[in-house]
């Protein structure tokens, strides 16, 4: 529950293995792997994920792009394009769904980790540039248990887009001690993912 939940839609199974064996060992959570257009809109709709990595050409009537737009009116995630095709058409309709970031096959693994980290980064700050900036104080005003010093902390880098790992790098500590701080705090806001956690966090600070 601690992770950042990723939804692989690739229609290529062993890239999609390999793509979600990375994350996993990256403290990433793949929340699921759609080989095709409406399993992953399915799986938006069942778990819904942190964030995307939609593959453009998906064998079917559908494709990425069109997962992008549904994305864009239903889940207020970040996502970025994996694919083969870097066509200008393709490029011009896939600009037009505003993606965190557009990465062409072959691809290395450190690619995808940038790209991931520059893309939640890129877009809390966009979300949160009309919102006022993080309070301890008015967080805990609305809930039961009052998230401690060092929960806040973590959450308030988790709202500005870092990663699992760039918040315990930043606050020197063990990766196992970071996961119990998110969980303490996901279940005093009684939440169970990052984006509901952010979504929660900027209610509180607009109220």
């Amino acid at each position: 529950m601690s992770g950042i939940k990723v939804l692989i839609v690739e229609d290529e199974p062993l890239i999609a293995k390999n793509i979600g064996m990375y994350l996993n060992n990256n403290d990433f959570e793949v929340s699921a792997i759609a080989y095709d257009p409406d399993e992953a809109i399915h799986q938006l709709r069942r778990q819904p994920p942190d964030f995307a990595i939609l593959d453009i050409n998906l064998e079917s009537e559908k494709d990425g792009i069109e997962i992008a737009e549904y994305i864009n009116r239903n889940n207020f995630i970040p996502f970025v394009y994996l694919t083969s095709y870097s066509d200008k058409e393709t490029i011009d309709r896939a600009k037009k769904t505003n993606p965190a970031g557009f990465i062409v096959k072959p691809f290395n693994d450190k690619t995808l980790y940038a790209t991931i980290e520059i893309a939640l980064a890129n877009h809390a700050l966009q979300a949160n540039k009309h919102v006022p900036v993080l309070s301890a104080e008015k967080i805990n005003k609305n809930l039961v248990t009052q998230l401690t010093e060092r929960e806040f902390d973590v959450i308030k880098l988790m709202y500005d887009g870092k990663t699992n790992q760039q918040i315990a790098d930043d606050l020197f500590i063990a990766m196992n001690t970071l996961k119990k701080h998110i969980n303490n705090a996901y279940f005093k806001m009684d939440v169970n993912s990052r984006t509901t956690a952010v979504a929660k966090m900027r209610e509180y600070m607009l109220q």
